[in-house]
């Protein structure tokens, strides 16, 4: 490992705007087919991912990620069996599917083998064993083209796709056709979560739009919200489904379920937690409302 006490790491969030932490050593430095891939040791996050020059994740907060993107999904479900996610190459995501003693089957499809390799050398505390377990199939193939292939439905899918850089390989599975697929490759019940992205004030296009594109799919779309440090403010997910609405859900209702299928504990999701994150502010509802960008394959989103 390189000791570099004093080094900083820059994470350009606009052309306009960046955010920098220190970094104490870099643990892993490459470039695969499809990106550059980057394990960092911070001194106040604990090692970090960074993919395209963007943070995935740390080991300090990541916590407060991945319980906001998979639990509010797996909890509104009335029994999740059948699961997917796309992208989540370090495995935490599977980590927390595995958490529930109904799920019999997952499919993890993320199209870059030498991140999941990387992150299972280097940041084993986030899969925990996941890519072990036997009920755990992963596939290194296009999401988009496996979903378009197959006929198999799930009950919960989980979007969570690095962002949609002009150059990179996600951009394509944050369009309307997509997520047109996605509601076809669900079960009657089944809830699709999708990582939306920042919600900071200086970034917003994003969030808004994945939003109102979900809505061109899906009858019931929650936008909600989580604070996660390492990502530089509130981050956006957004949970969309035939009929099932999560902010119907009481949080006794949330902590019921809870305790009823989960076989550990949480540090960040709770009924109370629920509550919150499902409490957007007036101006991103506002902003919603307003907005008519729809993401489409000819017409395609990009962010910085």
């Amino acid at each position: 490992m390189t000791d570099t006490p004093h080094t900083w790491f820059w994470e350009h969030v606009t052309p306009y705007f960046v955010q920098q932490f220190s970094i104490s050593g870099i643990l892993y430095n490459g470039r695969s087919e499809y990106q550059s891939i980057q394990v960092l040791d911070t001194p106040g996050f604990g090692r970090c991912l960074v993919l395209d020059g963007k943070i995935q994740c740390s080991e300090y907060d990541e916590f407060i990620y991945h319980e906001a993107l998979v639990h509010p999904a797996m909890v509104l479900h009335p029994c999740p069996e059948t699961v997917f996610v796309a992208g989540g190459g370090e495995g935490a995501v599977l980590r927390e599917f595995l958490a529930y003693d109904s799920v019999k089957r997952v499919v993890m499809v993320d199209i870059d083998r030498q991140v999941i390799e990387v992150s299972r050398e280097f940041l084993p505390s986030l899969s925990q064993g996941a890519f072990d377990d036997s009920r755990v199939e992963v596939l290194h193939v296009d999401a988009k083209k496996y979903l378009e292939d197959t006929r198999e439905k799930f009950d919960v899918v989980v979007i969570d796709l690095t962002e949609p850089l002009e150059e990179g390989p996600s951009y394509l599975l944050y369009t309307q056709e997509f997520y047109q697929t996605l509601k076809d490759r669900l079960t009657p019940d089944g809830v699709v979560a999708v990582q939306s992205g920042s919600t900071s004030m200086v970034i917003l296009h994003g969030f808004v739009a994945v939003a109102n594109t979900l809505k061109t799919a899906f009858p019931v779309v929650a936008p909600y919200l989580a604070e996660v440090p390492a990502f530089g403010g509130t981050w956006g997910f957004t949970l969309s489904s035939r009929r099932l609405d999560p902010r119907d859900l009481s949080s006794e209702e949330v902590d019921r379920r809870l305790a009823a299928r989960l076989n550990k504990k949480l540090r960040f999701y709770d009924g109370i937690a629920h509550q919150g994150m499902f409490s957007v502010p007036k101006y991103l509802r506002e902003d919603i409302a307003r907005s008519n960008r729809i993401i489409t394959v000819d017409s395609p989103l990009f962010t910085y």
